[in-house]
């Protein structure tokens, strides 16, 4: 009875519907007009469009630039504010900020700092970096990373505090062990850190994979509703809203559409799982 509630939550908001995205991804249902089963039309679709493969494209250049990021930078975070010294659990309090804060209120905030007459663009001019404003806002290439910028800054916090958590489970007795042997202080990381935290480091390349592959805020808010010049920055999900949405919208179509990007979640999972496993056995 405990878990009912809980269940009763699964099947209707995730169970249900994934089922019936599987059964409206064979058919080519609009709300204006119903539908009728067309079989694999809507994949023959994908695979001759244009917009899902640069969606596509551009999604798994996300993951392959923000999940290392997210994997990396938190630990070195988290191990900069894990001494119980007076005064840490502010700073730690301010990396976590950004993770309660909305992407909407997030975004707006960088996109004001981005602009070509924003604090960035005139702290880069003003140290001789560059001699002009950078279009991080109006190039596609730079309002992509610009996004994926936005998406790191504000995980860093979350992915800390579960290293922090990781960081607190290593034994005290190896780290006084290898230093009595000798070990630095970065022989010590390579030795008895990394490969304590590595099963972490697993779960937060899966996490941060899976939310990569799902990224539709950022994009939305910084790049616009457009996505960018000429819709170029662009992400599977954002596609699929803008193919489903709407009471005419191709629901069937933005079906397969999320089909497709499930299997690619799944896949990267699983892989990122063996390669963990393999590293492990090594």
């Amino acid at each position: 009875m405990l878990l009912a509630p809980a269940l009763a939550v699964a099947l209707i908001f995730h169970i249900v519907p994934f089922f019936r995205t599987l059964q409206l991804s064979f058919t080519d249902f609009r709300l204006s007009s119903g539908g009728q089963y067309v079989g694999l039309e809507n994949f023959g679709a994908l695979a001759s469009s244009e917009v899902f493969w640069l969606s596509a494209g551009n999604t798994l250049l996300y993951v392959v630039v923000v999940v290392p990021l997210l994997v990396v930078l938190p630990l070195f975070l988290a191990m900069l504010v894990q001494p119980k010294i007076p005064g840490m659990a502010f700073f730690r309090a301010s990396f976590y900020t950004p993770v309660i804060a909305s992407m909407v209120v997030v975004g707006l905030i960088w996109v004001f700092l981005l602009r070509e007459r924003g604090p960035v663009n005139w702290l880069l001019q003003t140290l001789q970096i560059v001699q002009g404003p950078l279009p991080f806002l109006t190039d596609s290439t730079l309002l992509l990373f610009s996004c994926m910028l936005v998406t790191v800054w504000k995980g860093l916090g979350f992915y800390m505090v579960i290293y922090l958590s990781a960081l607190a489970n290593v034994p005290g007795e190896l780290h006084e062990a290898a230093q009595m042997d000798g070990a630095g202080s970065v022989r010590r990381f390579w030795a008895v850190t990394l490969p304590s935290v590595r099963p972490t480091m697993l779960l937060v390349g899966v996490l941060s994979a899976i939310a990569a592959m799902k990224v539709y805020a950022e994009i939305f808010v910084i790049a616009g509703p457009t996505a960018g010049p000429g819709g170029q920055v662009r992400s599977l999900v954002f596609t699929i809203r803008e193919v489903g949405a709407g009471f005419d919208g191709q629901v069937g179509y933005a079906a397969a559409m999320s089909l497709v990007l499930f299997v690619f979640t799944i896949g990267l999972t699983v892989a990122l799982q063996k390669l963990s496993r393999e590293n492990q056995e090594a």
